[in-house]
């Protein structure tokens, strides 16, 4: 298995730099061999159809501990049942894989890369059709907005509820989102913003600060009444009940709608962990949450929110990067940490975790990019 990650690895390296090259190649060659699969992607395929390629890549890379990455794999295959795929179109699309591969990869290429993702796509796509095939859910789900409320130019809180079906999920989990009337067949994921409950009403947390597609959709344009659809939730930053550790929760900008959801499950159950939320943002406007924060802290002795803006210096709280202040109230080392926001802000937080010496398995994240 080792040979054969290193081999996955060390190809990889000849089409890294390509990624736009490899993308354009793999879709061109994908719907030569199956026009029809053309009409299951967004008419402007830039970004948007990138999603598909990038998925299948983030699966061959965790063919190196398929134990650890079972249900991501299954979890993927059922995610993916929103694009009504099918076997064979698992199988058009490794044609189109390794295809694409060998082209851009050229004269480095060599029969062994060439067998071991051949090996990895077959391994992945089976985890993932097993996946699509248990599960009993719908492909997606319609669902109606209930309420829109703006914060700012560029943020949004929207509730929706799930119609026919009702949709599990857990708190700290995301899933993808689509706006049909607006931009039929692109997919955005979002993480939910409230914990369970009996009504199916699931809240998202929404920036745009430029022309993204899905998100200024939700943002600037869609309203009460309007109906999206929902796919499978996905991700493993969820609660680990059976700790009894402290908990440190790190949020930055919209990256506190799996915080809140998290603060909220607790606030049904616990009774004996010390919960320590920390809030950042540029400025204090774009600190939207705060106030709700505020009110279960007023409820719950054992949460406490400590806010931080960046960049306003009379800000009446903690100033810098989020990640700064979450250092200068450590160690941090016996907690169970959740860290939700930009790549960089996630990145900046696990350094320092890592400098406090916080065990890899305590820590939990999730980034969020720009459409």
């Amino acid at each position: 298995m080792d040979n054969f990650a290193r081999l996955l690895k060390e190809s990889w390296t000849l089409v890294e730099e390509h990624r736009e090259r490899l993308s354009g190649h793999f879709y061109a060659r994908l719907f030569l061999l199956d026009p029809d699969l053309r009409q299951l992607f967004p008419v402007q395929m830039s970004g948007q159809g990138d999603r598909l390629l990038e998925a299948i890549i983030t699966a061959i890379h965790t063919v190196g501990d398929p134990e650890s990455f079972d249900e991501f794999l299954r979890a993927l295959g059922r995610d993916h049942r929103k694009y009504h795929v099918d076997a064979e179109h698992y199988a058009t699309m490794g044609v189109a894989l390794l295809d694409a591969l060998r082209t851009i990869a050229g004269d480095g290429w060599n029969l062994e890369y060439d067998q071991a993702w051949r090996e990895a796509y077959a391994a992945i796509s089976e985890k993932m059709l097993a996946g699509a095939a248990a599960d009993e859910n719908p492909p997606f789900w319609h669902a109606e907005v209930l309420t829109h409320e703006r914060h700012g130019p560029d943020t949004a809180v929207l509730t929706v509820r799930a119609l026919q079906h009702p949709l599990p999920w857990k708190a700290g989990q995301y899933l993808s989102l689509e706006v049909p009337r607006h931009h039929p067949r692109v997919w955005r994921t979002y993480s939910v913003a409230n914990a369970p409950n009996d009504d199916n009403v699931l809240e998202f947390h929404v920036r745009s600060p430029g022309a993204g597609w899905v998100s200024g959709a939700l943002v600037r344009r869609v309203k009460p009444g309007d109906l999206l659809r929902l796919a499978a939730p996905m991700g493993s930053m969820t609660l680990d009940r059976a700790s009894e550790r402290d908990i440190l929760c790190v949020a930055g900008g919209v990256g506190l709608a799996p915080i809140k959801a998290l603060v909220e499950e607790l606030a049904s159950y616990n009774r004996t962990r010390w919960v320590h939320v920390f809030y950042g943002a540029r400025r204090a406007s774009d600190l939207y949450g705060l106030a709700g924060l505020r009110e279960l802290v007023a409820a719950h002795p054992w949460l406490s929110v400590t806010p931080a803006c960046s960049e306003e210096p009379g800000f009446d709280g903690e100033q810098g990067d989020i990640a700064d202040v979450v250092g200068r109230y450590g160690p941090w080392t016996t907690h169970d940490c959740y860290v939700s926001g930009s790549a960089q802000m996630v990145r900046s937080t696990l350094r320092v975790l890592a400098a406090d010496d916080v065990p890899p398995p305590h820590i939990r994240y999730d980034t969020f990019g720009e459409l």
